[in-house]
């Protein structure tokens, strides 16, 4: 979507050696403006060691997101990992 526009726009910028219809396709794409109801792509937040101190030290996922600003389950789901092993333990890293 909006990170096509900004790849179009650096490879056919004006005046580029292009084809021309692939530089009438890049010119097509400049046009294109998100519609009102469509949301954008979820991009991860990733978590830094100093979430994962205070997730374990909390022990609640419930009172962890609250303080973290995440949602219970991915606090849940991230302290489950950290206990069964499968992500670094935050001293780990």
């Amino acid at each position: 979507m909006e990170a096509g526009q900004r790849l179009a726009a650096d490879l056919y910028y004006p005046g580029c050696l292009a084809l021309d219809r692939k530089q009438a396709a890049a010119d097509s794409l400049a046009g294109w403006a998100r519609p009102a109801g469509m949301r954008s792509a979820y991009t991860a937040r990733r978590w830094s060691p100093d979430e994962d101190r205070v997730l374990l030290q909390l022990g609640s996922p419930t009172a962890a997101a609250e303080v973290l600003g995440r949602t219970p389950r991915s606090c849940n789901l991230r302290m489950w990992r950290l206990r069964a092993g499968h992500v670094p333990q935050p001293g780990e890293r």
